[in-house]
């Protein structure tokens, strides 16, 4: 992989997101509950925002030569939340594809549009770090997919989850 052929991937993978996310359309819509368990798309989305912060923020230590190593203990993890505000997501302690509800709770209280703001922000330095790094940065460390894993892989079940809300909410109504 290079990034001549990721960054439009990634690119691609965005706007089928962003796609279904217009779909969705209005801001009610957005915070009803439902959509995976107790979540709605605005708790979803707040996930996205954390991961993508996250990478986002492991590229730009990359681009400063500053070292970055996952918590390998439960309090390291602690302060690593503590410190950022959200999870070592490439911790072994913890578990890669479930949701964190500390992440959820510390979103509650700030509107869709806010959350959207931020991750569209995110999603925008990642590409940026991407475009500055070298070739050979991304191979040394990993970038494509850990760039993939917190970016469009989590938009991929994101997007199962939201459009099999969608079907069952559009089957209700009939």
């Amino acid at each position: 992989m290079n990034k001549i052929t990721f960054l439009p991937r990634l690119q691609r993978e965005r706007d089928k997101f962003e796609l279904l996310l217009n779909q969705v359309g209005f801001t009610r819509r957005m915070t009803m509950t439902g959509v995976s368990g107790g979540l709605s798309i605005k708790d979803l989305l707040a996930d996205i925002l954390t991961r993508e912060q996250f990478i986002a923020d492991r590229l730009n230590e990359i681009l400063h030569n500053e070292a970055y190593s996952p918590c390998t203990s439960h309090s390291a993890l602690d302060k690593f939340q503590d410190k950022y505000g959200y999870p070592d997501y490439e911790s072994p302690l913890l578990e890669k594809d479930n949701r964190n509800h500390i992440v959820t709770y510390k979103h509650k209280n700030i509107g869709v549009d806010d959350i959207v703001e931020q991750e569209l922000a995110a999603y925008e330095n990642i590409v940026s770090a991407l475009e500055k790094l070298t070739h050979d940065q991304c191979l040394d460390h990993d970038l494509f997919h850990r760039v993939a894993e917190h970016t469009y892989k989590p938009y991929r079940r994101t997007s199962i989850e939201i459009q099999r809300w969608l079907k069952s909410i559009a089957t209700e109504s009939k």
